[in-house]
């Protein structure tokens, strides 16, 4: 019954060529290195699971955004433990990625014919830098906040348009409660929506074109 049914898909969507194209592709012989990208693969789920879960508790408004932290961390069951993998995971994440990308470089994979996956994983680590930066708000504590007021100052010192972008930023002349809610909306569904297209585009990348091998002494 089971060949089957494999049988049935297999002649509709075609699943066993696409199988065999993802998992059982040459690999080249390379290092734990080269293992850096699933491990931040593996940081990027655990975000979303976490992420996911998070949401079902917490509240985005000034008034109940820290109780609902504080709710979900202390009555919640396991919500200290899908708290602190989310807390924690961000930062593997930033890390993971920021090491995968050193690697890149000095392994020289973003060569020829690897240029635009370099490119999509340079966006995916800025995404992953919003990601971290307006997430850092939610909880809406005294560190929260004023490390936000400071971050956010950043940006008005672009030229020209400092002041500008520093609005649109908060959404307003300073941090006000419309900045959480912007903060939060950009956390939740902006950003996710761009780390799953530029995600989707290198991991297609990464097995077509595959991955570069390790560099010879001579090179």
């Amino acid at each position: 019954m089971v060949v089957k049914l494999t049988d049935w898909l297999d002649e509709r969507v075609g699943w066993r060529s696409i199988w065999d194209n993802v998992f059982k592709r040459k690999i080249p012989y390379v290092n734990w290195l080269y293992t850096l990208g699933s491990a931040t693969l593996l940081a990027v789920i655990n975000q979303g699971v976490t992420g996911i879960l998070l949401t079902i508790y917490y509240v985005p408004t000034p008034d109940h955004a820290y109780d609902s932290v504080q709710y979900i961390t202390t009555q919640v069951p396991a919500g200290w433990m899908i708290r602190g993998l989310h807390h924690w995971g961000a930062s593997a994440m930033v890390v993971l990625s920021f090491l995968h990308m050193l690697r890149v470089i000095f392994l020289g994979s973003y060569k020829y014919p690897r240029e635009v996956t370099w490119f999509t994983g340079v966006f995916l680590f800025l995404t992953t830098i919003g990601f971290g930066f307006t997430g850092y708000l939610l909880p809406w504590d005294q560190k929260a906040y004023w490390a936000t007021t400071v971050g956010t100052q950043i940006v008005a010192v672009t030229p020209l348009v400092g002041n500008w972008l520093l609005r649109v930023v908060l959404g307003g002349a300073e941090l006000s409660p419309l900045t959480l809610t912007r903060f939060y909306g950009t956390h939740v569904w902006i950003l996710p929506a761009a780390l799953l297209l530029l995600l989707g585009i290198h991991l297609y990348l990464v097995i077509s074109i595959g991955i570069s091998e390790m560099p010879k002494q001579r090179e």
